[in-house]
């Protein structure tokens, strides 16, 4: 969150006050989803306007809990993809997937807070094998649930009766080029036909059963080797099943910055970030909220400030079952972590190689659109 963006999201705290307080909902973009919170709990909504104040002002232990959460179901996958740190290898974690029994722990104490949750972080989800226990989990508290997939298991009987019966918000599916030869430049391994299947079957059921859920959500990566595809990218979505697509751009992750720079696209619009003398171009007025507001849970059990601390380097705590979550959000520890990443963010690693800090906008998606209507 850029500071310009920062006092502009301070500007709206009164009809975002309003309308949390006193209709009990609110309306948001998240990533360039359009997203409601309906029902919430007056617990709910004030731990939305302390969040607030929270951002404003940086509270190294904060007076709220989490309005955000991601949680990795798997840190293992099956493709790899050049700059991801599971592709490169650069995963210091052994591969493991979150005890079932802890991540409904969690939930039982964020759950009622949250107002969305991330369930992937670096592995692929759909390979989790108690993936219907975890939607279902989470489809019991009133907040927008995301999956995000490469979408190679898609179609597959167990994950397709998984998405129906629990659906989330929104299933986003990533789609990095319109044929197997462009797609597979980044997603190493991946081909197209499993994906389109799935995305397929779920939009047949849909329609003849009159389900809103899951948003079938198409996101594609902009890429030297894709770029020229884009003129055909809402046809193919619309043929495809998808309900809306999203046009992201190519993060920097903690990583040498060569393995990513023949990806990027030749047209500027489409890049990240800005370049000069073939350099990235840094900035400094970048404000981090993540560790403010946004904590990711490792499949380990390891709570992180930000999902690019993709190791748990600088860990908030581990949380075992039977523990508390809170504890360890508003620990010592943690705040020591978010004093560093506040005031000295050049110590972490991943925070000087990340992938929002020198963007000209904070979300990584820069255009986002209906190719049929949905409602959420």
């Amino acid at each position: 969150m850029r500071r310009r963006e920062r006092w502009e999201y301070l500007g709206s705290a009164p009809r975002v006050a309003w309308d949390a307080i006193v209709g009990g909902q609110y309306r948001f973009t998240f990533d360039t989803m359009p997203m409601a919170v309906r029902g919430m709990s007056w617990p709910a909504r004030l731990n939305l306007l302390a969040a607030g104040l929270n951002l404003a002002r940086r509270r190294l232990r904060p007076w709220s809990w989490p309005l955000h959460m991601q949680i990795e179901l798997t840190s293992f996958c099956d493709l790899e993809c050049p700059v991801c740190p599971t592709g490169l290898g650069a995963l210091r974690r052994a591969a493991s997937a979150i005890d079932p029994e802890l991540l409904e722990q969690i939930l039982r104490e964020a759950g009622p807070y949250l107002l969305t949750l991330s369930l992937w972080a670096w592995g692929e989800p759909l390979l989790y094998k108690h993936l219907g226990r975890a939607l279902e989990a989470a489809g019991r508290y009133p907040m927008v649930t995301l999956l995000s997939t490469n979408g190679q298991s898609l179609s597959a009987p167990r994950v397709q009766e998984a998405l129906r019966a629990h659906p989330p918000t929104y299933l986003i599916v990533a789609i990095d080029g319109l044929t197997d030869a462009t797609n597979s430049v980044y997603r190493k391994g991946a081909r197209l036909a499993p994906a389109l299947d799935g995305v397929r079957a779920l939009a047949d059921w849909k329609q003849q059963t009159g389900a809103r859920f899951p948003v079938l959500h198409c996101r594609f990566i902009a890429m030297r080797q894709n770029e020229h595809e884009l003129p055909r990218l809402r046809g193919f979505a619309e043929e495809a099943g998808f309900d809306m697509v999203s046009l992201r751009s190519l993060s920097i992750i903690d990583a040498a910055e060569d393995a990513h720079r023949g990806m990027v696209p030749a047209a500027e619009r489409l890049r990240a970030y800005r370049y000069e003398h073939g350099r990235r171009v840094r900035r400094r007025d970048f404000v981090c909220q993540y560790a403010f507001s946004f904590p990711t849970v490792l499949a380990d059990g390891t709570v992180v400030a930000c999902d690019q601390d993709f190791n748990g380097r600088e860990p908030y705590g581990v949380l075992r079952k039977g523990g508390s979550f809170r504890s360890i959000w508003t620990s010592r520890r943690a705040s020591e972590v978010r004093r560093t990443i506040r005031d000295r963010p050049g110590e972490f690693s991943f925070c000087r190689n990340c992938p929002y800090a020198d963007r000209p906008i904070s979300s990584c998606s820069f255009d986002g659109y209906a190719v049929r209507p949905f409602e959420v």
